[in-house]
């Protein structure tokens, strides 16, 4: 008997939505999409979308309890360090969103993913960090909306390395915890700027290795339900689910 491929969701805001919505469009193999999130009507509202088998669960306990083969973190910074251990007890494959929390938590066990995010190339930069990174620097720019700001000038609001900031700006700067992984035991300088100019958040990732050098740069429109994210970090979350229900 085939097993029906579950999948756990943590978080039904604009994230959620949008893994949701490709599992709607059969874009993801899913045969149930089971949601918690601690806001029960946010995810009865989801639910009420979709026309797919959906269980809305009040625990994380009774979300293990299902057996989803992939449960995806799609809610905060806190939610992952709370259940992390529950979940990976479980012997579930996690994805991770909110990987500042990665930080301090780490990742060594197998069964944790996390997708690029906003940005690409994490292929050629863990190759770098392999050989020796001399330096990494990340210039975070967006839209003062995007960052709880109101300024009407350009405003560099921090400057600093990768963990701070992804403690400082927990829903914004997932970028750059996720570079930190990445290039490990490399450490990432970061200025995030608060720009009234642009409409989009741009990430320019400039790396020195010892065979040469690299210049990333991604410009991406806010997600239209959350200006916190991108619309690309929901898809490569899609892209990495759809690669481990097909393992």
């Amino acid at each position: 008997m085939v097993k029906p491929k579950r999948v756990g969701l943590i978080g039904a805001g604009a994230i959620g939505t949008v893994l949701a919505e490709a599992i709607q469009r059969e874009l993801v193999t899913c045969d149930e999409l089971v949601i918690y999130d601690t806001d029960l009507q946010r995810a009865q509202n989801l639910k009420n979308k979709l026309q797919f088998p959906v269980k809305i669960v009040d625990s994380i306990d009774t979300l293990i309890t299902q057996k989803p083969k992939v449960v995806i973190e799609a809610a905060s910074q806190q939610a992952i360090t709370e259940y992390f251990d529950k979940l990976l007890a479980a012997n579930l494959d996690i994805i991770v969103m909110s990987t500042g929390a990665l930080l301090n938590i780490g990742t060594g066990s197998p069964k944790v993913h996390f997708p690029p995010g906003a940005i690409g190339g994490l292929d050629a930069l863990s190759s770098a960090a392999l050989a020796g990174i001399n330096e990494i620097t990340l210039t975070t720019r967006k839209p003062p909306k995007a960052l709880g700001k109101d300024n009407t000038e350009e405003t560099v609001i921090y400057e600093g390395y990768a963990k701070e900031a992804a403690q400082r700006f927990p829903k914004e700067m997932n970028v750059a915890a996720t570079l930190a992984l990445t290039v490990k035991p490399a450490k990432v300088k970061v200025q995030v700027i608060s720009d009234p100019k642009v409409k989009r958040n741009t990430h320019d990732i400039n790396i020195k290795w010892c065979y040469g050098e690299m210049h990333l740069q991604f410009a991406n429109d806010p997600h239209p339900d959350n200006p916190h994210t991108s619309a690309l970090a929901a898809w490569s979350a899609i892209k990495l689910l759809k690669t481990l229900l097909e393992t």
